[in-house]
């Protein structure tokens, strides 16, 4: 149903039951983080489903600073209202700075749950640092909901953001003079918990701009931008790729790969109209279902690259890590052993260390492969099961009693599943992880990873 705008530059259209819901308090907040403007219905839906708990239904409201070219006018908020736990999607198209102080706007923002971002330019995001619509988007995680965005999105949800408003820069351009004048920053607006000093990337591989990337952390570090000296940069592939992190600051990959790139120490050379020189950024590969703890940062599992006269060493998308992590805590790996279809039969789990691997197949199609954990009160168990393509696999938590408290049930063959759960109760409690096949089987193996913190 569309609605006079508020505003000549503002086009609002809501989707979905507009029944206004409450709750006193939600559990996120969680955002999501994607490599192109669209929305990847797998971390949308670990959003939605982490935010509202398992119960409730949340509004959603779409941003954008342009109204799309071709097809529908809202097609974020057209896949979004197809998401169980979605009460209504409202699509704002803001193109001037002055709409972040839309009355509408504003309490709109502020009734959702979670905010996305569409894609476009980013620079018109960055405008509205400073209106009402960057407090009433703050306001949003503040009680528990969520941010995210794709592209233009992507980039506006990091504390130091390439803003792009005097035009885009390639790789080859950024390495080549660190401070042409394409390079350009916006910080001080969002400042989301763990998640201090990024800067975002987007459609990362395939518009290859890992050179920019560098460039732009070798900036952030001489200018002093990133608190501490070390900046990281966060590049999301197109194509489905999603970084989703959760309110503990664990953050999961899906869909397609994504890189952590560290600058720690200053550059040996970043100066204007000269070539950048940095010797020894950092790099941690993300492929889907693997995870990286913002809050806890890793010290090892990565790989070293290096630029010199602003050229940049080969092979900058793939590498082997120089550290294994196995002196710092790698955590344990624990197969499946049949039968264990049943909790009585459940491979126990609970004596590894965290993070722990679980791996096995789906051997036929009924079948089902449990593991025990336990969980102290207060801690939150985040796991992330990467499934192979020869199957379609779900994923339950249930308590000791079988009953099941959260699950993931995303559709098709080879679809990553993902949950979390915090154990609220006092004392330690005992759970089990099922892995159900649903659809199609094989000796492929699962592998799910659990993180407690």
């Amino acid at each position: 149903m569309a609605h006079q705008p508020a505003h000549a530059a503002a086009d609002r259209i809501r989707l979905g039951n507009t029944a206004d819901v409450s709750r006193s308090s939600w559990n996120g907040p969680a955002f999501t983080m994607n490599g192109a403007g669209g929305i990847v219905t797998a971390s949308m839906t670990r959003a939605i489903d982490d935010i509202r708990g398992g119960t409730g239904a949340l509004d959603v409201v779409v941003l954008a600073g342009s109204a799309p070219t071709s097809g529908s006018k809202t097609p974020e908020c057209d896949t979004i209202t197809g998401l169980a736990g979605v009460n209504s999607c409202t699509t704002w198209t803001l193109t001037a700075a002055s709409d972040g102080n839309n009355s509408q706007v504003n309490t709109d923002v502020r009734n959702a749950e979670f905010v996305y971002f569409a894609g476009g330019d980013q620079c018109r995001y960055a405008a509205w640092k400073g209106t009402a619509l960057e407090a009433s988007v703050e306001s949003v995680v503040t009680k528990g909901g969520g941010s995210g965005g794709g592209s233009a999105g992507h980039h506006i949800n990091s504390p130091i953001v390439y803003d792009a408003c005097n035009g885009s820069v390639t790789s080859a351009e950024a390495l080549a003079n660190p401070y042409d004048r394409y390079v350009s920053f916006t910080t001080g607006m969002f400042e989301w918990a763990n998640y201090g000093s990024v800067i975002n990337d987007s459609h990362f591989v395939t518009r290859d701009r890992m050179g920019r990337t560098m460039s732009f952390l070798a900036r952030a570090v001489k200018d002093g931008l990133a608190p501490g000296g070390a900046a990281w940069g966060v590049g999301v592939e197109e194509g489905g790729g999603s970084l989703y992190l959760d309110r503990n600051g664990m953050a999961t990959q899906y869909g397609k790969d994504a890189y952590v790139v560290l600058a720690d120490h200053q550059p040996e050379q970043a100066v204007d109209r000269k070539p950048l020189t940095y010797s020894g950024f950092k790099i941690w590969r993300l492929t889907p279902g693997s995870t990286f703890d913002f809050k806890n940062r890793p010290t090892c599992g990565y790989y070293l690259r290096s630029v010199t006269n602003g050229v940049a060493d080969p092979n900058l998308y793939s590498g082997t890590p120089v550290t294994d992590c196995s002196s710092q805590g790698s955590g344990s790996t624990l197969a499946e052993s049949e039968p264990n279809d049943t909790r009585d039969t459940a491979d126990d789990a609970t004596a590894l260390s965290s993070p722990t691997t679980l791996t096995g197949n789906m051997q036929s199609a009924g079948d089902r492969d449990y593991f025990k954990l336990t969980l102290p009160s207060g801690q939150t168990a985040s796991v992330n099961c990467s499934v192979p393509s020869a199957y379609d696999a779900d994923l339950y938590w249930l308590d000791t009693n079988g009953s099941t408290l959260t699950r993931s049930v995303n559709d098709g063959a080879g679809t990553d599943e993902s949950l979390s759960f915090t154990r609220t109760a006092s004392g330690t409690g005992t759970y089990y992880l099922d892995m159900e096949a649903y659809s199609g089987s094989g000796t492929a193996s699962y592998s799910c990873t659990v993180t407690k913190s």
